[in-house]
């Protein structure tokens, strides 16, 4: 099987300057994930309403064995030989009071269609940069389960006045492999539907201030 590999030195990470609430201070200092604040990305136009009630953050999990930092700032993580199903992840980023949280990194990682990590290279691996509205979206196709695991979307994101969360998205469609995988949580379950072009799948992450 060919592969696509992109190496650490040439992962980019980059954000569109834009009008921001938050003072251009906290734009000037890393995330703990190492990339730069620059202010929110180029708006998305993905005309999400954000939940009326915000007031509990997204739940942490682990970070598991196989997370790689640096990874290449990118919206479309499908590669040329896959043969998984496409998948749209989408949603916002927001604060305990439902406000956008603009420019803040979203790190996503995640197994190919054989339930098998890319640990030498970026395969399935991005992070990017939300918009003014809090907005992100990534192209990817669905991961395949794995021993003991159920299906699952890794995630890293920060504002840049926020905690970093550390967690982990799940398909309500596998309702028997999660049941058995003893990290599920029900509330970190996506939103999930399906449309002639594959599946598109929403999570809303609300951060803790830091």
């Amino acid at each position: 099987m060919s592969k696509r590999t992109i190496t650490r030195r040439t992962a980019v990470a980059s954000a569109a300057t834009a009008i921001v609430a938050l003072p251009l201070a906290a734009f000037s200092r890393p995330s703990a994930l190492a990339y730069a604040f620059s202010g929110p990305a180029a708006d998305r136009s993905l005309g999400l309403t954000a939940p009326l009630a915000c007031t509990r953050a997204t739940p942490r999990k682990t970070e598991g064995p196989y997370y790689s930092p640096q990874t290449p700032a990118r919206a479309n993580l499908r590669e040329p030989d896959t043969r998984g199903q496409p998948l749209v992840l989408h949603g916002l980023v927001l604060t305990p009071d439902c406000q956008p949280v603009a420019g803040a990194v979203v790190d996503i990682w995640h197994s190919d269609e054989n339930g098998r990590y890319d640990n030498s290279g970026f395969r399935y691996r991005g992070h990017q940069f939300t918009d003014s509205a809090g907005a992100f979206r990534f192209e990817t196709i669905r991961p395949a389960r794995y021993r003991r695991r159920t299906s699952h979307i890794h995630v890293k994101v920060q504002g840049a006045s926020t905690r970093l969360l550390t967690s982990q998205l799940f398909f309500p469609d596998r309702p028997v492999e999660n049941a058995r995988d003893g990290i599920f949580r029900e509330d970190l379950l996506l939103s999930l539907s399906r449309n002639p072009e594959g599946w598109l799948g929403r999570f809303d992450f609300v951060l803790s201030p830091a």
